[in-house]
């Protein structure tokens, strides 16, 4: 049956065909993200009730909400924050299978609903539901926009570009900072209120009725039936002055301008963001699950080049802050020229010490292997991302390891005379059986990291899975494609001694079997050198000088300062201070080095959770590309003195993000008590 197998070349050369085929395919049409699609079993819920006071939205917002969460199950811990208007809870659940999160997060929907609907206030909006995954996590890019003054044209053209983004396939959701709502504001009179027995409420809830449809029936009139309705939509000042209401018993009629002037304006800011000592809006953009990140960079940047030629002539301008995917893109490039220097060392080896046709076979088959592990992948549904790449460059300095093998012996036996056919048989039988062992002791060595539990095992299974699925087609190409190409070949290698290859490898077998004897006939002193470097290796370890770090991945070209001012300070006062700071950043950047510099008050970005309050303030750098330049803790070492000695009065900290996935320090302190 082997026999019939290898020679049936067409069979070999079709199945190679198709595989190539489907890896190239596989290869072009997986989206290309940063960090595999996972599920950290978070949610991040966010409820807004306008008006209200921090204390308030504890009592009315979030004390019920969490009353409501603790009816469910498998939830791990529940963190909480309330401030003015917001109320925010972040809640971790147990690790769970899948398809239980989902039941749990159906579960939450509906004691969320049945919270509002029986003790929320009305003016609460419903609770916004985020599961947080590598998606949503971290934005993809963020966008800028900027303009000459925090003005309405500003919030007017940051709420269309919101609304365009938003229409973006790849887009998930636009988080905007520094886009304050626009609101209908009443500018009343007390002592006109007071002689005419009225109150704010009564204004407000005048207001509110204006906006309200109003449906009345149908009127029969002699030319046949009307529907009458009411449309409450005018925002225009004029027309709300005309409104009328009454206090309670009295029926006298009071119009609204003459107890209160009526304009259009925003709301209290809560963020404030400024580029360049201009006022901007930041617009956070996060993508959908299994998206192309290059696709949605591209599309982000042909918008911008759209837009800013209409924007310029108003004196707005629409600026990309960040993008993620240089890291994806850095990390494509590295995978492919290793793919090509492997390709070609394998080929330069093969050449040197078998021949070339030999050395083509064995680099036709490096090929095989890994558009066979594309393939699989692409058939899974899986994404190319950094970890998947990962696994891709462990695995290519192994896949040819066994083809190098078996041609080997193949080579050897076609050098002694046997037929091609005869001595592939042969080879196999030889050495088949160590191959496999030597693959399947490899796969073993991996595979505990696919048991790893929780977030660290969903980040680290798809490394051990791209290595065992390479490694298994490595060892079909060994055993079937490559000795129906070297029998199909009829490669017939010379037995000249006076080959300049045989030449060669006689030469390095003889200075191999001269060492080979100097280290047996003295084991102790060789044996003692081996023992001396494992304790030397061991040492080094439990000194410290080895760093211990379960992930190692790099980190991104995006770091943050963070400000932290005293809790009663105004905003205004902390996006003073943080540009105070973000001068400072600038002086300590090099030409060319920062693709944006941003300043935030109001809001802080951390590697686990945003912090929200007037007291919070940011700097956002991000850089461009090393491209032989600084590094990323080059460039902070070398400002850290500068801007920590700003002269403020809060407290500055530098916090760099990387890859992978979410970590916390290494100690946590957290004060709990009943009440404030």
């Amino acid at each position: 049956m082997l026999q019939r197998l290898y020679s049936n070349h067409p069979l070999a050369n079709i199945f190679m065909g198709v595989v190539l085929v489907m890896g190239a395919a596989a290869y072009l049409m997986m989206p290309r993200e940063q960090d595999p699609e996972i599920n950290f079993n978070w949610i991040n819920m966010t409820t807004v009730l306008p008006g209200a006071s921090a204390e308030d939205v504890e009592r009315l917002i979030t004390d019920p909400l969490e009353e409501a969460i603790a009816r469910l199950q498998d939830v791990r811990f529940v963190v909480s924050s309330s401030r003015e208007n917001v109320s925010n809870i972040l809640i971790r659940f147990e690790e769970i299978s899948e398809r239980q999160f989902e039941r749990r997060i159906s579960d939450l929907r509906r004691e969320v609903q049945a919270m509002v609907n029986d003790e929320l206030p009305p003016e609460a909006r419903d609770p916004n539901i985020l599961e947080v995954t590598t998606s949503t996590g971290f934005p993809t890019a963020i966008v800028l926009v900027v303009g000459q003054a925090d003005d309405d044209r500003l919030r007017s053209v940051s709420r269309r570009t919101r609304q365009d983004l938003e229409r973006f396939s790849k887009v998930d959701q636009i988080l905007a900072q520094g886009l304050n709502t626009p609101e209908l504001q009443i500018l009343f009179n007390p002592p006109a209120l007071a002689a005419r027995s009225l109150n704010a409420l009564d204004l407000a809830q005048a207001a509110a009725g204006w906006y309200q449809d109003v449906f009345a029936g149908r009127l029969q009139t002699e030319s046949g039936q009307w529907l009458i309705r009411a449309e409450g939509r005018s925002i225009e000042a004029d027309d709300l002055s005309g409104l009328t209401l009454t206090a309670a018993g009295d029926d006298a009629v009071v119009r609204f301008d003459e107890i209160a002037r009526l304009r259009l304006g925003s709301s209290i800011p809560e963020q404030v963001v400024r580029f360049e000592d201009r006022p901007a809006v930041m617009l956070s953009v996060t993508k959908r699950a299994g998206s192309n990140t290059l696709d949605l960079l591209a599309e982000l940047n042909a918008y911008i080049e759209e837009r800013n030629p209409v924007l310029n002539r108003e004196g707005l301008e629409l600026v990309l802050a960040d993008d993620q995917t240089i890291a994806t893109r850095e990390a494509i490039n590295i995978m492919r020229n290793n793919a090509v220097v492997g390709l070609m060392l394998v080929f330069a080896v093969c050449w040197l010490f078998l021949a070339t046709r030999i050395a083509l076979l064995v680099g036709t088959g490096l090929i095989l292997c890994v558009a066979g592990s594309f393939a699989v992948l692409g058939a899974l549904g899986y994404t190319l991302n950094i970890t998947v790449l990962l696994g891709i460059v462990i695995v290519l300095g192994m896949l040819v390891d066994v083809s190098v093998v078996m041609v080997e012996a193949i080579y050897y036996r076609l050098r002694i005379g046997q037929e091609p056919l005869q001595a592939a048989t042969r080879a196999l039988r030889e050495v088949g059986v160590p191959l496999t062992a030597s693959v399947l002791t490899t796969i073993a060595a991996f595979l505990p990291l696919m048991l790893l539990p929780g977030i660290v095992g969903a980040f680290m299974f798809i490394v051990p899975f791209v290595v065992t699925v390479g490694l298994l087609i490595s060892l079909i190409q060994a055993f079937w494609i490559l000795p129906t190409q070297v029998i199909h070949s009829q490669y017939r290698p010379g037995n000249d001694p006076r080959d300049w290859r045989l030449r060669f490898t006689r030469r390095i077998r003889r200075s191999y079997v001269r060492a080979l004897a100097f280290v047996l006939r003295r084991p102790k002193r060789f044996l003692g050198l081996a023992g001396l470097t494992f304790a030397v290796a061991l040492a080094a370890v439990a000194a410290g000088l080895v760093r211990l770090e379960f992930f190692a991945f790099d980190p991104m070209r995006l770091f943050y300062v963070q400000v932290d001012m005293p809790g009663d300070v105004a905003l205004e006062e902390t996006i003073a201070q943080v540009q105070r700071v973000e001068q400072r950043v600038r002086e300590g950047l090099r030409e060319g080095e920062a693709r944006s510099v941003t300043s935030l008050a109001g809001v802080q970005f951390t590697d686990v959770e945003p912090l929200f309050g007037d007291q919070y303030g940011q700097v956002v750098i991000s850089l461009n590309p090393a491209n032989g330049g600084r590094g990323i803790e080059e460039i902070i070492e070398g400002m850290r003195e500068s801007v920590l000695a700003t002269p403020i009065d809060g407290q500055i900290a530098f916090l760099q993000i990387s890859g992978g996935p979410p970590t916390q320090q290494p100690i946590n302190v957290k004060v709990r008590a009943d009440d404030f």
